[in-house]
Formats: structure tokens, sequence, C-alpha cells
């Protein structure tokens, strides 16, 4: 008899989980100006990754004990794998290029499956809190980032972005063909309600239209910027 319990979109949970994503990295970049510390930012920064990389490690370990996968399933081929590695490396090196990438990557692809999770296990399976411990600890490092240190993508991010999303898309069709697993959804829709739903069922016109929607989202990512120095530049003029 299956006891795991199935996962319910927007319950009371799911709501908790998203509340959270939004509030603790608030609440952080608070305590860092609060406090004023380089010792505390680092405590941060280093409680965020280790988290985020001892929540990956203990899913490995977990889901091959339960015997229910082959190491097939099991390479660090989602997005959300190499947005856990940009994002990591962001909060260390404070540096726009890694930021950049996480940002776009983990907003992009992370929210949505925050908010549409393919995820069949529910409130408290030890699957449940891997899934949104791996994508909310995403989001909350990028949005400490932008609240602490002012990170931010610039015009020509969305290039460079996209040049590095079509690496990943190499790779992981190589690796779909490979495997017969679908890592970054190539292979087949998901089975979640999902954006991806929308698009066509003919697989080369599934796979462009992929690129297409990857497009549009990282341009509406950075319309808030863009906005935002269309309105300050238009201030500086009227002065």
């Amino acid at each position: 008899m299956n006891s795991t319990p199935p996962f319910h979109p927007y319950g009371t949970a799911h709501l908790a989980v998203i509340f959270l994503t939004i509030a603790v990295p608030f609440a952080l970049a608070a305590l860092v100006r609060r406090t004023k510390s380089s010792v505390t930012e680092r405590i941060i920064v280093g409680a965020l990754s280790l988290l985020l990389v001892l929540n990956y490690f203990v899913y490995l370990s977990l889901v091959r004990q339960f015997g229910a996968v082959s190491w097939e399933q099991l390479l660090p081929l989602q997005l959300c794998d190499w947005a856990m590695v940009v994002i990591i490396i962001a909060m260390w090196t404070r540096r726009p290029g890694w930021f950049e990438v996480a940002y776009f990557w983990g907003i992009g692809g992370t929210v949505q499956a925050v908010l549409t999770p393919n995820l069949p296990y529910g409130f408290p399976d030890f699957r449940f809190f891997s899934f949104f411990i791996s994508h909310c600890g995403i989001i909350i490092g990028i949005i400490f980032l932008m609240l602490t240190y002012r990170l931010r993508p610039r015009p020509f991010s969305i290039v460079r972005v996209f040049a590095w999303t079509e690496f990943y898309f190499i790779i992981t069709l190589a690796a779909d063909k490979f495997t017969g697993f679908n890592y970054g959804f190539l292979l087949h829709k998901p089975e979640a309600k999902t954006l991806l739903n929308i698009l066509s069922d003919n697989r080369p016109i599934y796979l462009f239209e992929m690129h297409l929607l990857a497009l549009a989202f990282f341009i509406v990512l950075y319309l808030p910027f863009a906005f935002y120095d269309l309105a300050r530049r238009k201030s500086k003029c009227a002065c």
C-alpha cells in the first residue's frame, strides 16, 4: 500500500513554500543591512550554499536506497542542477557574469517549477522537501544578491545567457538520446501542467518553440530593468 501523500497544487504546504521563498531573502538582506557585517554575509552565503549541496547529495542517496531509479536518471542534467552550481558561484564571487546566468536560468526556469511543480509527492514526503529546497534555494540566492549587492542583468546579458542555454541544450539533448531519460523535458512534455504543455506535440516544432519560449522569458525578465533605466534617463533629462 502506497502511503505517500499526493501533492496538492496551491494547497497549504505549497502556498507556505511560495511565501517563504519570497520572505526569506528579504529577511536575510535586512539582517545584513542591520548588522553591516561581512561575517554575517559570509555565514548566509555559506549556509545557502551548504543547504543546496547537501540537499542534492542527500536526495541522490535516498532515492538510490529506494531502488526506484537507475543511474541514467541521476545525472546532474536538469537546468535547475546547473542553475544551482551557477548561483553558488555567483554568491561567492559576486561577479555580474555569473549572476546574470543565475538570474535568467533561476528565475526563468525555477520560478515556473515552484509555481507549477512536476512533483507527485506531497508534504511531508522527503522528496517534497528536497524538490522545493533545491528550487527555492536558487530563487532565494538570486533575490538575496539583488537586494544585498545590487547585482542586476544588463541588455547584452540576454544574448550571453541565451548562448549558455544553447550549450546546455546541446549537452542535454545528447544525454537524453543516450539515456532515454527526459532531462530538460527535451524528449517530451512534463506530466504536470506547465507552460510547456501549450507547445506543439510535434517534437522538432516543440524543441523550436522551447527556444522561442526561453527567449521570450529572458526578454520579459529583463523588462523591469529596462523600464527602470528608461525612467532614470527621463528623470535626468528633465533635470
